[in-house]
């Protein structure tokens, strides 16, 4: 039986539903994620924490060098496992990119914070020890929140693939940076 404007029937639309989601748990299970996905992204993330901590505390031209030099290798190895990613899947995942390389998930967002807090602390007062310390363990906490959310997204995809909106990622970069021009400017 036809309907008259040519909309599916309600049985057409929940065969068409349960066949879309069928077809996205799939998809979900039989991801490949690149070797060394996350440690290579928290190893890059702990070297961007102690080139920015070791920047900040540097006096003189070459402070900006250092904190350029940690960003480029952080978006070298981003930019680099993301088209790992892509090439292995074929697809992009909706939230990778904001929530596990650009660590807008929780855990990432405060393991990242704290640890450049503390080795920002530590190359201040010139304890230059314990800089490695916290850049390592910031690493590690930003690779084990992407793992978690890998793990979160396989369970409940829809409610884990919705990436941050545009808007608020901007409003949150811009706020950063002025937290930091500020920061580098009041020493």
């Amino acid at each position: 039986m036809e309907s008259r404007d040519g909309a599916p029937s309600p049985e057409q639309a929940a065969a068409a539903i349960a066949d879309a989601e069928a077809g996205r748990n799939s998809l979900v299970n039989d991801l490949i994620v690149p070797r060394l996905f996350f440690d290579s992204i928290g190893a890059a993330v702990a070297l961007q924490i102690a080139t920015t901590a070791a920047g900040l505390a540097a006096a003189g031209s070459r402070s900006g060098w250092i904190l350029v030099a940690g960003l480029v290798l952080f978006l070298a190895v981003s930019g680099y496992q993301l088209a790992r990613f892509r090439s292995l899947n074929g697809v992009w995942l909706g939230g990778l990119v904001n929530r596990v390389v650009g660590g807008t998930a929780t855990a990432a967002s405060v393991s990242y914070v704290a640890a450049l807090g503390g080795a920002t602390w530590a190359a201040f007062t010139e304890v230059w020890w314990l800089v490695p310390l916290f850049a390592i363990a910031g690493g590690a906490g930003y690779a084990l929140s992407g793992r978690a959310w890998m793990r979160r997204y396989r369970s409940e995809p829809a409610s884990h693939s919705r990436p941050y909106s545009a808007a608020s990622l901007t409003v949150v970069s811009v706020l950063a940076l002025g937290g930091l021009v500020l920061l580098v400017t009041q020493r």
